[in-house]
């Protein structure tokens, strides 16, 4: 034994780098799963109370407001968002500060209360971020430590509120760069991504199911075959248009947001614009349908992402 003293202390110096990151990891995912679930939760049971007081809608605007002052007293360097995480990813520095995950959080079940359409995924992200940069703080991580445990909690929010944590371990894993997937930090990041997944189920929430009704063609010899190469070409053609799309969309956002800085450069009033906006819109398309989630609708046969898998002409409720 005498004669390998590198080969053990190799084998002591992996064993103590496992434990010492399970005991951060695990802590960490628990608590992020955790906060997913209160989330998840609270999206439910507001968009449920939207549904049964549509006049809700009315103070879209003044909800925006409160929000933005919420971030301009209370946020300061939080206000950066999901922006602020991936340049602590590429540059560790000052932190992601811990009251981001609450003021995200409250932010985003108020302006769901109100009929605002702001998604889950910033919202997940950013709990994932803020959480894992205060283990990173706690236990003073160096750079590389704080790299990966930030990547770490971007996994565990992503894959806790979306019941997908192996999507959420390689959406965190090419964050530094779309399409270039660090794998340093895949055993990390899909173990916080699978435990905090794991942890939202434990606390009774439920993801919803999307069922796909194609079962496959038979061959000639009777055996049901499950590709169709028509289907796939058409699947192609739509990716591309999906891709399109969300450029379309990002580009959008992109330009029109120094727009708005100038017509408005007080930023905590900027959300009103964009609520009365909202009432707006709503009028001029004649429903409610684009409020909120968008994955149930009000009515039964309403656009909306469950409804988008039965019967029913939903061609335009992309654009």
């Amino acid at each position: 034994m005498g004669r390998f003293p590198l080969f053990q202390n190799s084998i002591v110096v992996n064993i103590l780098a496992v434990l010492r990151w399970s005991g951060l990891l695990l802590p960490m995912a628990a608590c992020v799963g955790t906060l997913c679930a209160v989330f998840l939760w609270a999206l439910d049971h507001v968009t449920d109370y939207r549904f049964a007081h549509p006049g809700l809608l009315w103070f879209l605007p003044v909800a925006g407001v409160v929000v933005g002052l919420a971030y301009h007293w209370f946020g300061r360097s939080a206000e950066g968002g999901n922006n602020l995480i991936v340049d602590q990813i590429h540059e560790p520095g000052g932190g992601v500060p811990l009251r981001m995950a609450p003021l995200v959080l409250i932010a985003t079940v108020v302006s769901h209360l109100f009929g605002a359409s702001v998604g889950r995924e910033g919202t997940a992200v950013q709990i994932g971020g803020s959480i894992a940069s205060g283990f990173a703080r706690l236990f003073r991580l160096d750079d590389n430590g704080v790299r990966i445990i930030l990547m770490a909690g971007i996994a565990a929010g992503f894959g806790a509120v979306f019941g997908t944590p192996v999507a959420g371990a390689v959406f965190a894993m090419e964050v530094l760069s779309i399409g270039c997937i660090d794998y340093r930090a895949l055993v990390p990041v899909a173990a916080a991504s699978i435990l905090a997944d794991m942890v939202c189920h434990s606390w009774g929430i439920h993801h919803v199911s999307y069922k796909i009704g194609f079962a496959g063609y038979p061959d000639l010899s009777g055996q049901i075959f499950h590709t169709d190469p028509l289907l796939l070409l058409k699947v192609g053609v739509a990716s591309i248009c999906f891709g399109l799309t969300s450029l379309l969309f990002a580009e959008s956002i992109h330009r029109l947001s120094p727009v708005f800085r100038q017509i408005c450069p007080i930023a905590w009033l900027r959300p009103a614009i964009g609520g009365v906006l909202t009432i707006v819109l709503v009028f001029i398309a004649g429903t409610r349908d684009y409020l909120g989630l968008g994955v149930v609708a009000a009515t039964p046969d309403g656009a909306s992402i469950l409804n988008f898998f039965h019967l029913g002409d939903y061609t335009w409720s992309w654009l």
